[in-house]
């Protein structure tokens, strides 16, 4: 009998084969990866990257001047994100966070624990669990697993995770089962992004799935 271990690296495979690596996430350096990790709460990654673009071109896109800037004008310029005011003041609170406790640098955050880096993160108000997991990982190389809304659809209906599995529980059967390896972590969420993207919404569309090789029950419910 295949174990879970077993089914989570075979799908795996599957995606690598089929999709080939995806050299995610795209930014020039760790704090556009941490912003575009906020930005992309609820929208889509095409609005995160006009609203990158024009913090680029307002030359906004760093610790030090999302210090200086009003909140009014940081939501405008993020206005096409979606939900602008509120992620201005989250960018906000978040620079302000690195400021108190990380002398306004990023690098200062490497050194410390996963877990307590991840705590830190989540008592900043609006960076949730998976906001807080696409920052350790993306931005800063740790090996934490994002169990966002395409890994539960994508695991749930091919039977490894159960029904109603909350954020926690997913990563966790992703964390006790793969190698702690951020690399191979990147890589593979960013694999379910791409299934998740062009196959798995909320109604499945199977045709040429690269997972229609999994011989499991298969379930193709509403989630």
């Amino acid at each position: 009998m295949t174990t879970v271990r077993e089914r989570i690296y075979k799908l795996f495979e599957y995606l690598y084969e089929y999709y080939g690596p995806q050299s995610w996430w795209p930014a020039d350096d760790a704090f556009e990866c941490v912003v575009g990790a906020i930005l992309t709460q609820n929208t889509s990654w095409k609005n995160v990257e006009l609203a990158i673009k024009n913090l680029k071109a307002n030359k906004v896109l760093n610790i030090r001047n999302i210090s200086l800037i009003s909140v009014e004008d940081l939501s405008q310029l993020i206005r096409p994100s979606g939900y602008y005011n509120q992620k201005a003041v989250v960018l906000k609170d978040f620079v302000n966070f690195v400021n108190d406790s990380f002398d306004g640098r990023l690098e200062n955050m490497l050194s410390v624990n996963t877990k307590v880096l991840r705590q830190q993160l989540l008592s900043v108000k609006g960076i949730g669990p998976e906001t807080a997991d696409s920052i350790l990982l993306y931005a800063f190389g740790k090996p934490v697993f994002i169990a966002d809304k395409y890994t539960y659809r994508i695991f749930y209906r091919h039977g490894i995770i159960p029904k109603n599995s909350s954020y926690e529980n997913t990563s966790k059967i992703f964390m006790e089962n793969l190698k702690m390896d951020s690399t191979f972590f990147n890589e593979y969420h960013a694999l379910i992004v791409k299934l998740g993207k062009n196959h798995c919404g909320k109604k499945a569309n199977c045709y040429k799935c690269p997972l229609e090789k999994d011989p499991h029950e298969f379930s193709k419910e509403v989630i």
